[in-house]
């Protein structure tokens, strides 16, 4: 049997550590953390996360290795750093190597996130981590890995499914033979748009769900919210320039409902202590690490009032996390909202 290529992985947050553990399954594996103190830590005591690194996991502190060894990388940072950390990796990286981001986020150009409610945001400022890699670096070959990727239960040990996206069959090939395991089945798709959109918009969804569980509602009203929910996301999904499919599979429902019922999931649980009655600033102090719901939630909204797209779901989580919005009343606007249709998207 041959001997598989070497992966690196920028990044070493507990996504980044879940795939590290994986892709050692089969191969070489060497992490970048740009943290010094983590790399010596984890080269010392082999712990992360709580699991124990696999053997063929190596922790660096100087990228430049990694693009010497590694032709695959995977990207696996949140989307408020990627952009930095694409500028800080450029100058290493060539149109031989290819990127595969695991980060489910939004980039904005032109404008601060705390500045988004007075400046307003329009289509032009939202880039995915494909068009920021793209705009950042000379690398062609681009794709996404998503689905429903609950770090904390691949830590775990525990079998889940990827998607690889790709426009490139040369990188989903070389992705899966990588990263296929007993563990981990990954499925494969053309559409990266619609694979990247499906896994940025859940996340909002599931800040929602966990709102809505941490207020005390019960599990019809959850599911109201996450098939209404889903809904705006097709939505979302067509005016930024994706079609429908991408949103039915793996990385669309299978990553919707893995994340928005889920007790191991950041946004889920972000959601759950607001809905419980902390304070937005208070949450965000305390969690380890980001929820990308939250800053999703941001420009999803005021993306949606600039180009008039009709997202009542939306609107309403916005007004329950930033403007403190109380949150039985938002319930009862949604409940009582006029839908035309139940399937309006076939």
């Amino acid at each position: 049997m041959a001997q598989l290529e070497p992966v690196g992985i920028i990044g070493a947050g507990s996504f980044g550590t879940a795939m590290a553990n994986l892709l050692a399954l089969n191969t070489e594996v060497l992490v970048y953390s740009r943290n010094p103190q983590l790399v010596k830590k984890l080269e010392a005591d082999r712990f992360h996360f709580g699991v124990r690194l696999h053997d063929r996991v190596k922790v660096v502190n100087d990228f430049g290795v990694v693009a010497d060894r590694c032709q695959l990388i995977l990207p696996i940072v949140p989307s408020d750093n990627f952009r930095a950390m694409m500028r800080s990796v450029t100058d290493y990286l060539d149109p031989s190597h290819v990127l595969i981001h695991g980060t489910k986020g939004f980039d904005i150009s032109g404008v601060k996130l705390e500045d988004i409610p007075e400046r307003g945001l329009d289509r032009k400022q939202v880039h995915t981590m494909t068009d920021v890699i793209r705009q950042e670096s000379v690398v062609v070959r681009v794709g996404a890995l998503t689905g429903p990727n609950l770090a904390r239960e691949l830590l775990d040990g525990q079998p889940s499914a990827s998607v690889i996206a790709s426009k490139f069959d040369e990188v989903i090939h070389r992705a899966d033979a990588v990263l296929g395991s007993e563990q981990l089945h990954v499925f494969h798709t053309h559409d990266l748009l619609g694979a990247e959109l499906a896994g940025v918009l859940k996340n909002v969804i599931a800040l929602g769900s966990g709102i809505l569980k941490g207020f005390g509602l019960g599990k019809n009203v959850q599911a109201m919210l996450i098939t209404r929910g889903l809904h705006e996301m097709i939505h979302f999904g067509r005016v930024l320039g994706s079609d429908n499919r991408a949103f039915f599979g793996t990385a669309g429902i299978g990553d919707l409902i893995a994340t928005a019922t889920s007790k191991k999931s950041r946004n889920y649980m972000f959601g759950f202590r607001l809905g419980s009655g902390e304070k937005l600033d208070e949450v965000r102090a305390t969690s380890q690490e980001l929820a990308e719901g939250v800053r999703t939630l941001m420009i999803t909204r005021h993306l949606a009032k600039n180009i008039r797209l009709r997202v009542p779901i939306t609107e309403m989580l916005y007004r329950i996390v930033f403007e403190d919005f109380p949150i039985a009343e938002a319930m009862k606007y949604l409940i009582t909202y006029p839908y035309e249709v139940d399937v309006d998207f076939l």
